[in-house]
């Protein structure tokens, strides 16, 4: 036994609740530092600076963006491979540690191709391990109160992408975009690293404690008012696991994957260029990026929001709504050209993404379980970052083409509402054995 695992066991038994909650808490710390300094929410106060400076293409620019995530469909399933084996801990923990490196080189590029050399492997471990491994990390240690865990992840990202950015924003203005990079690596070096060596463990079985919820002594019910309805047995109900084979001879596996990739380029292509969105219809740079800002901070009720319903509701109608949102907002977006209707449509899209977030990340855990979910998450990953790339280089080519960018964003509006309409039918899966029982409330059809 290693001496973190040792310190892990123990801190477990002296604490005064689930130890789940310090794998949550470790997200806190990587979505103030690491989860944001390679995201298109953080990127997006650079691209004006770094591009007039540089007299660089806003197409080109983006393509990094699109170049890491691309590079990240192809090392995912690695990586979902390695959480399943390994856990997150050393994951994350190198991860953070190359992202602040990274970040600190960018300070001091002057040409596309060292720009592309440092930002798309730290945009790579963006969209791979990072995206990966948290969700997965805390979905491991959670069962009924996933939704929750899950929130309080995402709020911690959300509050991350909302203060990282404008924080930047104030730097590059006062200062320069070179020593917000530098600032944003410093950051990284010392709130990622140490936290995710030393506290994340991969499940509580390796611990020796129970997934919550573990059933309560002398509760017939196993969860009380929590319990599934409808669970057929008297401990609330049993985890499903499907392995990789069974779950990809599912249909919600491929509906579900469609569904990640079309919401997640939506996304970054709105978020990475909602800021130039707003300075090209000629509202002033400071307030063009509380887009950014308003984005971010929308996605934090918005998660629980969102989390409340995941066990009361069934999940793809959940998916449907957080879509049609989107598709809402992106399309208030085109017409905005000032502060009131930017603040308006910047709050919806990050309330409608704060859904797709959590929603995909629930869905996943919820229809095939905790056993190979790494694994899983990391096949379905690569076409939610293929998306992630698609996304910012359609819209920043097309503004190119354009000069505006009016016509990409109504592309992406209609995307995600068929989307939406598409995760209809992604109903959960049929346990792949008769000794499973059914699925809990929040993932009935």
């Amino acid at each position: 036994m290693t001496g973190a695992t040792v310190l892990r066991t123990r801190l477990a038994h002296a604490l005064p609740f689930y130890y789940g909650w310090v794998i949550a808490g470790n997200g806190v710390a990587l979505s103030l530092s690491t989860r944001t300094v390679m995201a298109v929410a953080t990127l997006s106060v650079f691209v004006v600076p770094m591009t007039q400076s540089m007299g660089w293409s806003v197409g080109m620019f983006s393509g990094a963006v699109s170049l890491g995530g691309l590079v990240a469909v192809f090392i995912s399933p690695i990586v979902g491979r390695w959480l399943d084996r390994y856990g997150a801990g050393v994951i994350l923990g190198m991860g953070s540690l190359a992202t602040g490196v990274l970040a600190i080189g960018l300070a001091f590029v002057t040409h596309p191709l060292a720009f592309y050399f440092l930002y798309v492997p730290g945009r790579m471990i963006f969209s791979g391990p990072m995206e990966i491994g948290l969700p997965t990390a805390v979905s491991n240690w959670f069962i009924r109160r996933r939704p929750l865990g899950l929130a309080v992840d995402a709020v911690a990202k959300g509050a991350g992408l909302a203060i990282v950015p404008w924080a930047m924003q104030l730097i590059i203005t006062g200062y320069d975009w070179r020593t917000a990079w530098v600032t944003l690596g410093v950051l990284t070096l010392a709130l990622g690293v140490v936290p995710s060596l030393l506290l994340l463990a991969r499940r509580p079985e390796d611990m020796g404690l129970e997934p919550d919820p573990a059933p309560a002594r002398g509760d017939p019910a196993g969860q009380g008012a929590d319990a599934a309805p409808g669970s057929g047995n008297p401990g609330g109900f049993t985890e499903i696991n499907f392995t990789v084979g069974q779950a990809l001879r599912t249909q919600a596996f491929w509906i579900l994957a469609i569904f990640s990739g079309a919401g997640m380029m939506v996304q970054a292509g709105v978020s990475l260029h909602q800021v130039s969105h707003y300075i090209n219809q000629g509202v002033d740079p400071r307030f063009a990026a509380m887009s950014a800002s308003t984005f971010a901070l929308a996605q934090m009720p918005a998660s629980l929001f969102w989390a409340a319903l995941a066990r009361r509701m069934p999940i793809r109608f959940l998916m449907m709504s957080a879509a049609f949102v989107v598709a809402l907002a992106t399309a208030g977006t085109v017409m905005s050209d000032w502060l009131l209707p930017e603040i308006i449509s910047a709050a919806g899209v990050g309330f409608g993404v704060g859904g797709l977030h959590l929603l995909i990340r629930l869905v996943w855990a919820d229809y095939y379980g905790r056993q190979n979910l790494g694994t899983i998450r990391g096949l379905t990953m690569s076409v939610q970052v293929g998306g992630q790339a698609l996304g910012p280089v359609i819209a920043g080519f097309m503004f190119d083409y354009f000069d505006s960018y009016r016509i990409p964003f109504t592309f992406f509006a209609v995307a995600v509402f068929l989307a939406g309409i598409l995760a209809l039918a992604a109903k959960p899966p049929r346990a792949p054995s008769p000794t499973h029982s059914r699925e809990p409330a929040g993932v009935s059809g």
